[in-house]
């Protein structure tokens, strides 16, 4: 080797050093400490990957080292700050959108095949002549069955651009051959608000599954009908709603109150306070109201519930909420993925922060919090729930507190008195789901006869599905325990038949059947009995 090789990485590494002199030099003259920290760590960083690409034992693709990288940094911050790679952007803002482009189905994978659960009324399946019980076998002429079908697999092949088309090939119940199907794709909407109806002669009901771009112009809608039906009263469901957009919330909770309320406000250390305040341009300021909170209602959901509580404009009914007030700014990169950065906190009228406690860093004790609520007894108990924060005071000076989520005004313990390791082990194996599906499937002729939730009900009750459940769930590894089935009978039959209702009818219809026996509905109810 040459004298000029072998003093090579010695000049190369004076010169790093030099340059690193130089830029820490400038950083401090000119950009003040703080910022000579952010440039130290992000040279650190550069360096580092520069040093594993020239260097490392095995060839690493460095896009790859960062993908991984940038989650595990977020991560240190705290539990909202997320990355979404470009392949699942997409998909993440669907659902607040309001709308996909594909080919409009609800499917489920049974038995390692797409099987079409409804298919949209007027999207392009629909006028593909698609049925509800059809299976998709192959997606333009590639077979999707076994281990590689997946949800995730057969979204990604159905969806695509508006006007593509794409290929099925379907087996039909009681055919042996197989059906191509020719579906150009088109715009899917994606409703917001899963029911609307009246639960007794002057109570709507309105179920919101999240808060997306078009939730405020369907709630006008659901509103209208059941001006229509001639309510006095409303129940707003947000149970199992994990939030969505803050304006859409915004807009909802405007149309409640009168003029001049606060209805949340958002405030970070380098987002100055802003205050959302009503309009006084509602058209339902005074209609007497029951908002339906549990322990998965979160972020908007939260708001919304929040300043309901806190201008006393509601009856809050149900389980404490998640606790989730971080406010989240989405930030887009070159290759389409983006970072969802939290940049504030939410609190409601009252001073209140809605985000319970976490450590930076520790996702896992922060995911695991629903079960340690559980294992303390806070389903059970009100009693049990820890007040974590000051106490704050509602606009008629009600006390309230912060700390983590809302904490209803009328509390509902969940019922767990005929629930046995058999119901368990039953509806977290999804072997309910299996059934149902199989049963809707062989008997869809019969079953869609029915068009009114209460009928097919009636029918389902006379057809034993849970003694024919038993014995499916017997030769799929679940041993019949006539005991458990006899002491869980009411909640296996509950489970089974309202999936069943789900697949023949629609989600509305599940959603009827299950308030029948719901006891938050119920004292829901009583809230407006009592006034």
């Amino acid at each position: 080797m040459n004298s000029k090789n072998r003093y090579m990485p010695l000049i190369l590494a004076i010169c790093v050093i030099i340059g690193i002199l130089i830029g820490t030099f400038y950083a401090n003259h000119f950009s003040g400490n703080r910022l000579n920290v952010i440039n130290s760590g992000s040279n650190k960083l550069s360096n580092l990957l520069h040093i594993i690409d020239d260097q490392y034992v095995d060839t690493v693709n460095i896009n790859n080292l960062v993908e991984s990288a940038i989650p595990q940094i977020l991560a240190e911050l705290d539990p909202h700050s997320v990355y979404i790679s470009a392949n699942d952007a997409e998909t993440a803002s669907d659902d607040l959108k309001g709308s996909f482009y594909g080919i409009g189905i609800e499917f489920v994978v049974n038995n390692d095949t797409i099987s079409v659960q409804n298919v949209i009324d007027g999207g392009p399946a629909q006028k593909a002549g698609m049925l509800a019980g059809d299976k998709i076998v192959t997606i333009d002429g590639k077979t999707l069955v076994g281990k590689e079908c997946t949800s995730e697999e057969a979204m990604r092949r159905l969806k695509g651009p508006d006007k593509s088309v794409v290929k099925v090939g379907v087996k039909r119940y009681g055919s042996k051959d197989l059906k191509t199907m020719t579906i150009t794709r088109g715009e899917v909407k994606m409703k917001s608000i899963a029911a609307t109806y009246m639960l007794d002669d002057k109570t709507g009901y309105i179920r919101i599954k999240n808060f997306g771009e078009n939730t405020y112009a369907e709630l006008l809608v659901a509103l209208a009908e059941l001006s229509s039906d001639g309510f006095d009263n409303l129940v707003i469901d947000l149970r199992d709603n994990t939030g969505g957009y803050l304006e859409s919330a915004v807009q909802i909770a405007n149309e409640f109150l009168p003029k001049d309320r606060l209805i949340v406000y958002t405030e970070g250390r380098k987002s100055a306070r802003q205050n959302y305040k009503s309009d006084g341009r509602g058209s339902y300021q005074k209609m007497p109201l029951a908002v339906l909170i549990n322990e998965n209602s979160a972020s908007a959901s939260e708001i919304l519930a929040g300043a309901m509580q806190d201008n006393d404009r509601a009856t809050i009914v149900g389980r404490r909420s998640f606790g989730k007030g971080l406010v989240q700014q989405q930030i887009a990169f070159p290759d389409g993925s983006m970072v969802r950065l939290t940049i504030a906190r939410y609190y409601t009228p009252s001073g209140r922060c809605i985000q319970k406690p976490y450590s930076s860093g520790d996702t896992q004790d922060y995911e695991k919090d629903i079960l340690d609520r559980y294992k303390h007894g806070e389903f059970f108990s009100k009693d049990s729930i820890k007040h974590e924060g000051p106490a704050y005071h509602t606009v008629s000076g009600r006390t309230v507190y912060g700390g983590g989520g809302i904490t209803p005004d009328i509390f509902i313990a969940e019922d767990t008195t005929h629930v046995t390791s058999y119901y368990r082990e039953a509806s977290m194996t999804g072997l309910i789901m299996q059934f149902a599906f199989t049963y809707t499937d062989e008997n869809r002729l019969k079953l869609n006869s029915f068009r009114e939730m209460q009928q097919l009900a009636a029918y389902l009750v006379k057809q034993n599905t849970v003694e024919q459940f038993a014995s499916y769930a017997d030769k799929h590894n679940l041993q019949r325990r006539n005991l458990m089935i006899q002491r869980s009978h009411n909640l296996l039959e509950k489970h089974i038949n309202s999936r069943i209702i789900y697949n023949v009818l629609d989600e509305k219809a599940w959603i009827q059947y299950l308030n029948l026996t719901d006891e938050t509905i119920k004292a829901a109810l009583e809230v407006f009995n009592n006034d």
